[in-house]
C-alpha cells in the first residue's frame, strides 16, 4: 500500500498535477495496466465497504475529485506480516493524495464532506459473482471510523461478514 502526494503546480489560474504517470508509478511498484475506471458520489456519512473480489482480484488507485473521505484498506493476504490489519487515510480534493491499494485488500470509505466524489482505477474487471464484503464495524478489526452517529450503508454492506468468516487470500 502506498499513499502518494503528487507534485501540484499552482498559480493564479488554479492548479495542475499528474494523477497518473505510468513511468513514475512503475518506479514505485504500481502496475501500469488498469482496465476499469470507477466514479462514485456519496453524501456525508455514507459508508461503502469493505469490498473485495475473491476472483478477478483488483488493485485500486483511489483519489477524491470533490470533498473528503476517510479511506480504509484491510490486508487479507494470510502470508503477509500485516494480515488482518487496517490502515486509514483522509483523502480530499484539497490534499490531492492518492492511495494505491494492491490486490488482496478489502477497501471501503466514509464520506466526511456533504458531497464526496471518488474516482479509482482498477487492475481487473468488476465481477459481481465473486464480490465479497466484510462488515464495516467488525469487532476484531476495530476500525476507527471518524463517524458522527451511524453511517448510511447499503443492504449488502450491512450484511457483510466478520473477518473471521471472510474468504482470505493465501
Amino acid at each position: 500500500m502506498k499513499l502518494l502526494a503528487p507534485r501540484v503546480f499552482r498559480d493564479d489560474r488554479g492548479y495542475f498535477f499528474e494523477s497518473y504517470n505510468e513511468r513514475a508509478f512503475a518506479e514505485l511498484g504500481i502496475p501500469n495496466h488498469f482496465v476499469q475506471d470507477n466514479h462514485s458520489c456519496s453524501s456525508k456519512g455514507v459508508l461503502r465497504g469493505l469490498h473485495y473480489q475473491s476472483e478477478h482480484v483488483q488493485g485500486k488507485l483511489i483519489r477524491v475529485l470533490q470533498g473528503r473521505i476517510f479511506d480504509v484498506a484491510v490486508d487479507l493476504r494470510k502470508s503477509s506480516p500485516s494480515f488482518a490489519q487496517w490502515v486509514g487515510y483522509e483523502l480530499s480534493q484539497e490534499n490531492k493524495k492518492l492511495l494505491w491499494i494492491p490486490p488482496g485488500f478489502a477497501h471501503g470509505f466514509v464520506a466526511l464532506s456533504d458531497n464526496a466524489e471518488v474516482a479509482y482505477k482498477a487492475t481487473d474487471f468488476y465481477a459481481a459473482a465473486t464480490e465479497q464484503c466484510i462488515i464495516w464495524n467488525d469487532v476484531d478489526l476495530a476500525i476507527a471510523w471518524p463517524l458522527e452517529g451511524s453511517p448510511l450503508v447499503s443492504k449488502k454492506d450491512a450484511e457483510g461478514v466478520s473477518l473471521k468468516n471472510a474468504l482470505v487470500f493465501p
